[in-house]
């Protein structure tokens, strides 16, 4: 079996942090996807798709710390099915995603990660770009990068791969 969730959008709400009696940290809130395309008759179509999701660990406290109503965030992660009885003794149920990886793709985040388009992995280690290299990388008391780690961008030409089956002539 396979279960697996990539969605690219906005956040239609703050973010929403509680922390568990063990301590870890959990938030929650919502994505919304669009996807446009063309009726039959020729007439403009947006289709939206709105997405509760959950972030845990140190992970949910970063997404806490700089995402906001309207950032824009790749969430991939695994679709879990919820239910629950409600006040009025109905069973209520619901799709949502668990994230396992989150990328800011905002260029307002932290000052350093501003342009980068960086995001927070919950293994604990930021993605960065193979074309930032930080020098001399100050670290704070959390292990988080400090405001004196300047970014040294380097021009690397991207290999294409190309197979000869590929290649018309």
């Amino acid at each position: 079996m396979y279960n697996k969730v990539i969605m690219v959008g906005n956040l239609t709400r703050d973010i929403e942090l509680r922390y568990l009696p063990s301590g870890s940290a959990i938030a929650k809130s919502a994505i919304a996807t669009s996807y446009k395309y063309k009726s039959s008759t020729g007439e403009q179509k947006d289709e939206v798709c709105f997405l509760d999701f959950n972030i845990f660990g140190r992970s949910a406290e970063v997404a806490n710390q700089y995402l906001k109503k309207g950032s824009k965030v790749l969430l991939e992660g695994r679709l879990v099915f919820e239910q629950w009885t409600a006040q009025d003794g109905s069973t209520r149920s619901r799709h949502s995603l668990r994230v396992d990886a989150m990328k800011m793709l905002d260029s307002k985040g932290a000052p350093e990660m501003a342009g980068d388009n960086q995001g927070y992995s919950p293994q604990g280690s930021y993605n960065q770009p193979a074309n930032v290299q930080y020098d001399e990388p100050s670290y704070d008391s959390y292990g988080g990068m400090g405001q004196s780690a300047k970014p040294k961008i380097e021009q690397r030409i991207p290999e294409i791969d190309i197979d000869e089956d590929e290649i018309p002539f």
